[in-house]
Formats: structure tokens, C-alpha cells, sequence
């Protein structure tokens, strides 16, 4: 989900929303589909099947939210033309496990940035943290699986860099080849 708001200096603030919930359920949907298609004719297997799908089960949401924040930061970070946000003074950060119920990125773009740019925006970075994600967990569950969630978030996040590079201002020409007067 994304919001547009118009500012006085001819910007705009595009907010990115990301829900856990939605999110979350896009994990335990692939982590159902990756165990589901694991043979089982062992108990290893079995056991294997179950982590699989168990992605987001009480003992293994820690991890995910963990890898959810780093991800997050670093789309943040990778839009940072458009995400800066001066640090306060005296700011501590810690390590403490927050559940988060959104995850935002807030941008301030030109004011002639495309709905269309943020929906594709929004689309591509929940994409990019569940591919990341799942990447990850089935690096431990299921590693014969896990190279292509990898495939896939390398694409994404390769498409995020080129749309920085794409968005991060027009080039103005002069109308004289001789330049302004």
C-alpha cells in the first residue's frame, strides 16, 4: 500500500507500507508450497518438511522478523536520494526484537513522480523481503531449494538499484546548444 501526499516545495512524500501480516502470510504460503514438495520417504525428510513450513511458527517468527528489519533498512538505505532523514542528537539504537505491525519507508520524490513508480515500488520491495527471506530460511531448511529464492532476490534488488539510478532526477538541457544565457 502506498500514499501520496503534495508538499509546498514542489515535492512530494510517497509513503511505502508494508504489512507483517501480509508479508508473514506470503512467507508461510511459499514455506507450505517448499515443504509440501519435498519427498517424504524418511523420517529426516519429515522432520526437514516440517521446518520448512513451520517458517513463521512460534520459535522461528524471531528470525524472520530479524532478517524482515534488515532488509527493510537496507531498501531504506538503497533509496536513500529519496529516504535522507537527518539523525537526531543523542539518538541510542539497540538490538531489542520489536515486532513491528508496518513497515514504512517514507520518500520525498519531484512532484511529477508517477503513482505508477510507487505501486511498482511497493510491489517490487515486498517482493524483494519475502524473496530474501525465504532465501534465507530455506539456506537452513531445504538448501537445494534455496537458490532459486536467491535468483530472484539478487533480480530485485538489482531492479531496486536501477530504479534509484532511474529516479534520481531529470536531466535538463539547455535550449541553446550553446548553453543559457
Amino acid at each position: 500500500m502506498y500514499y501520496i501526499f503534495e508538499n509546498k516545495d514542489r515535492t512530494k512524500t510517497v509513503v511505502l507500507t508494508f504489512l507483517r501480516t501480509e508479508l508473514l502470510n506470503d512467507l508461510d504460503q511459499y514455506g507450505y508450497v517448499e515443504g509440501d514438495v519435498m519427498r517424504a520417504d524418511a523420517d529426516h525428510l519429515q522432520h526437514g518438511r516440517h521446518q520448512t513450513q513451520d517458517i513463521t511458527q512460534d520459535g522461528n517468527i524471531n528470525i524472520v522478523t530479524r532478517k524482515l528489519d534488515l532488509k527493510v533498512a537496507w531498501c531504506r538505505e538503497t533509496l536513500f536520494p529519496y529516504t535522507k532523514d537527518p539523525v537526531m542528537d543523542n539518538v541510542t539504537l539497540d538490538d531489542v526484537l520489536t515486532n513491528t505491525d508496518t513497515y514504512t519507508i517514507a520518500m520525498t520524490v519531484p512532484s511529477d513522480f508517477s503513482s505508477t513508480t510507487a505501486e511498482w515500488l511497493e510491489q517490487l520491495i515486498h517482493n524483494l523481503l519475502v524473496w530474501w527471506v525465504l532465501y534465507y530460511w530455506l539456506s537452513i531448511t531445504k538448501p537445494e531449494a534455496a537458490d532459486k529464492w536467491l535468483v530472484l532476490a539478487k533480480d530485485g534488488e538489482e531492479e531496486l538499484q536501477k530504479a534509484k539510478s532511474r529516479l534520481c532526477g531529470r536531466v535538463r538541457r539547455p535550449l541553446s546548444p550553446f548553453g543559457t544565457r
